[in-house]
């Protein structure tokens, strides 16, 4: 009777159904397995079985996938073949190539803290950081044994090289982030120079100080420092708010200064013509020209002060009112100018 005949002897030659309704699980699979290699348990079986395996394991290690943050560097017998970009890749399968994966996009750092000496000859502490990449996966890992013990060295001389060659008073002013720079650069040319496949990215100092056995000599020397800036900001501030005043100071006495001289020269040419006029009419006719410049002065001597005209030819005792007396400094002024008037009347032709 066929297997799938109806009734209730069915037979299923792959026992898929059994009484309980379940479908057969990994340890019927393996059951199954060892019956049919002790039915086949001669060389051959095992044979094909290992014929099997070994296609199974070069299937399987005949490819590589390579994640999108990574570099693979492939080895044939040991010797660099090649690199492979992100992605999916075929290969000869183990052991004639083998795959090392390399993290090319991970920012890898150092922390590091010496003691070194300024070109001024302290002691100075300083922490710093450097952050690199893998720029060469193959660099990376066949031209130096240790890279971590690599970069270490190279940093810390980059930093003392830089150092050395800076101040004390530098390399705690502003001027640290150009040592920085400078130091990140010297870094990676010696890095370039040992082709280890290392891109530096960032190099910063976190401390900056001096040890500690002389940490309150150098804050007394750092507050003198800054005593000393701000009494300059101050003389500063004040010579720029001096300075212009005494500039307008002097551009007004200055101008002062011209505009008298000006004054002064316009009257004694103006004096000088005068005298000229008055001189040529004075030839032209001398007693009229006498006879009128005794009429202008005494007419402007008389024009500031009283008057009393007497008509009955000195017959009638007139009583002229007093002036007040003069103080002595008022009497010798009003001397001195009396004195200035006569030497001019006398002085007239």
């Amino acid at each position: 009777m066929a297997w799938n005949e109806p009734g209730g002897g069915q037979r299923d030659p792959w026992n898929t159904k059994r009484p309980s309704g379940n479908k057969p699980g990994l340890e019927d699979a393996l059951k199954r397995l060892r019956a049919r290699l002790g039915k086949h348990g001669g060389p051959g079986g095992i044979v094909t079985i290992v014929l099997a395996l070994v296609l199974a394991w070069l299937l399987l290690s005949s490819y590589t996938i390579v994640d999108a943050r990574q570099a693979g560097v492939v080895l044939r017998f040991g010797q660099y073949a090649r690199t492979l970009p992100p992605g999916f890749h075929f290969k000869l399968p183990q052991p004639l190539e083998t795959v090392t994966k390399v993290e090319t996009t991970r920012v890898r750092s150092l922390q590091d803290s010496v003691r070194m000496l300024t070109r001024d000859e302290n002691i100075i502490t300083i922490d710093f950081t450097v952050q690199y990449q893998v720029s060469d996966a193959r660099a990376y890992l066949f031209t130096v044994d240790d890279v971590e013990e690599t970069i270490a060295a190279a940093s810390e001389a980059a930093v003392r090289s830089v150092i050395g060659r800076s101040d004390m008073d530098t390399i705690l002013s502003g001027e640290g982030a150009a040592l920085v720079d400078e130091a990140g650069q010297a870094l990676q040319r010696t890095l370039d120079g040992y082709h280890c496949g290392l891109q530096v990215t960032a190099v910063s100092f976190q401390n900056v100080a001096p040890p500690a056995e002389v940490k309150d000599a150098f804050d007394d020397v750092n507050k003198a420092r800054e005593d000393k800036q701000s009494i300059e900001n101050g003389a500063l501030a004040y010579a720029n708010k001096v300075v212009p005043v005494a500039r307008g100071d002097a551009a007004r006495i200055a101008a002062e200064a011209a505009g008298y001289k000006a004054a002064r020269i316009a009257h004694a040419q103006g004096d000088a013509q005068q005298f000229q006029l008055l001189l040529a009419q004075y030839k032209a006719a001398p007693e009229v020209t006498r006879k009128r410049l005794w009429l202008e002065t005494m007419e402007q001597v008389m024009a500031g002060n009283q008057k009393v005209i007497d008509g009955s030819n000195g017959r009638t005792i007139i009583n002229l009112p007093s002036a007040p007396a003069a103080s002595p400094a008022t009497a010798a002024t009003t001397a001195t100018a009396a004195s200035d008037e006569g030497a001019d009347k006398g002085n007239q032709p």
